[in-house]
């Protein structure tokens, strides 16, 4: 995959393995550079943090045939585009001066911390390669565990023929649903992605039926007819539109571009971790596939009854506290799977077939999974008498990754909450880093919970 001429290659076939490899092999290396005195302990944390995943590197004739992205001509205007170089405008195109001259493009990022963020958009997230890799782990991470690329089974009984993708992002989901479809041999369906930045490569040079549109989905109407596709997706919007008025507008949007008889898939993960209390039972009514696919994983499918408590580790209760206030500042919600399903089932005349699927990932191997006789959520037995299978492991490895990376993304925020200087920031994220990869830290239940909600268009 080529992204602004950098190829990002694979490391290992294995997926979540060679993220769990890598980050035992780095911090195994670390730890005898640091016992021999030769390694400045927060500087290689905060690298090692990201790039576990992939190996960048970029082809020889990238420097002279990467171009710019086309640019919109005003905020409200949606244009197709390619994938867009770091100095590419995606808002404001270029300028005409009074003797009729073009200005150069208007960068849209501003660097922080030396990572690239939108200049003009409150969205905290980084949009760089390292934040597009953590979003592509986060993203095969929940595919995993959800067995599919869909959790609503009307999608895959009666697959849709055209697919928006809202906040599409690098389109790694859409290449994965594209696979899906073509699995069961379906081969005519088409993609839609919109965005406010031209972060995805071109997809149909991979044999997807794609197309991009850059806007800012925040911005209603959306650029679309009415009814016009019979599948519309979303992923991890909590971060990009507030709560209130512009949530309910977002979703209105969805339900008006939506076919009757479509489906609207929604996944979202919580952003403030919690520790699931020792041998939670089985969610009742639950699709006994659905917890075929939880004891596989080595993951818990969750209910309104699930047990959980507080964090226990001190690291993730600090990040806790200091995500809550950061995104209580602007608007945005921490546990957005707590409110999506009230959201659709206030639109009674609009949607019906309501349900979801909510699951929890540990980050570890929990300690009350090897007591003996314990009641265990899994029905397979492990070799050797190991709690979880190479697989398992290797997913809950991920899952951790995915949360110190996210902590890194949201530094400039956290870092201004928790009222920490830079010498203190790097003091407590290496001794953060150290406790999570290398003392297992996360043993007592701490999870990343992620869910999917879905519904028809009455």
């Amino acid at each position: 995959m080529v992204f602004n001429g950098v190829e990002l290659v694979l490391l290992d076939s294995g997926g979540a393995g060679a993220a769990a490899r890598a980050a035992s092999s780095t911090t195994s290396s670390l730890n005898k550079r640091r016992q021999a005195g030769s390694v400045d302990l927060s500087r290689h944390q905060k690298r090692s943090s990201a790039g576990y995943l992939y190996n960048l590197r970029r082809p020889a004739s990238a420097a002279s045939n990467s171009t710019s992205a086309s640019t919109s001509k005003g905020n409200n205007n949606a244009t197709a585009s390619e994938p867009m170089d770091a100095s590419s405008s995606t808002t404001g195109g270029t300028a005409g001066t009074k003797d009729g001259a073009r200005a150069a493009p208007v960068n849209p990022f501003v660097l922080c911390h030396g990572r690239r963020y939108l200049r003009d958009l409150p969205y905290p997230l980084p949009c760089d390669l390292l934040e597009l890799q953590r979003q592509n782990l986060y993203t095969f991470l929940a595919t995993s565990v959800f067995g599919s690329a869909l959790c609503s089974p009307a999608a895959t009984e009666k697959p849709p023929t055209r697919v928006l993708d809202i906040a599409c992002g690098s389109g790694y989901w859409v290449s994965l649903c594209d696979d899906h479809f073509k699995r069961f041999g379906h081969t005519d369906v088409s993609f839609t992605g919109v965005d406010v930045a031209s972060l995805a490569p071109d997809l149909s040079k991979q044999g997807v039926n794609w197309r991009f549109i850059q806007h800012d989905v925040r911005k209603v109407p959306l650029p679309f007819q009415n009814e016009q596709f019979d599948l519309v997706f979303l992923k991890d919007l909590s971060l990009v539109v507030p709560l209130g008025s512009q949530s309910q507008e977002v979703l209105d949007e969805c339900i008006r571009v939506l076919s009757r008889g479509g489906m609207l898939e929604i996944w979202a993960c919580d952003h403030l971790i919690r520790s699931l209390l020792p041998h939670p039972p089985p969610p009742p009514g639950k699709r006994p596939e659905d917890q075929e696919c939880a004891e596989a994983t080595g993951t818990f499918l969750v209910s309104p009854a699930t047990p959980f408590g507080t964090a226990k580790n001190i690291y993730l209760q600090d990040c806790n506290a200091w995500i809550q206030e950061a995104l209580g500042n602007r608007g945005l919600s921490p546990t957005p799977c707590a409110r999506i399903a009230p959201m659709l089932l206030q639109e009674p005349e609009n949607l019906c077939d309501i349900d979801f699927r909510r699951v929890a990932i540990p980050l570890d191997d929990l300690r009350w999974e090897r007591e003996d006789g314990a009641p265990r959520n899994f029905s397979k037995p492990r070799p050797d008498g190991a709690a979880l299978t190479e697989e398992q492991a290797s997913l809950r490895r991920s899952a951790l990754l995915v949360i110190v990376q996210m902590i890194e993304s949201l530094e400039p925020l956290l870092k201004t909450v928790s009222g920490k200087n830079s010498e203190e920031w790097q003091r407590w994220w290496a001794w953060m880093m150290v406790d999570l990869l290398e003392n297992r830290g996360a043993t007592n239940g701490e999870c990343l919970e992620i869910g999917a909600w879905w519904a028809r268009k009455v």
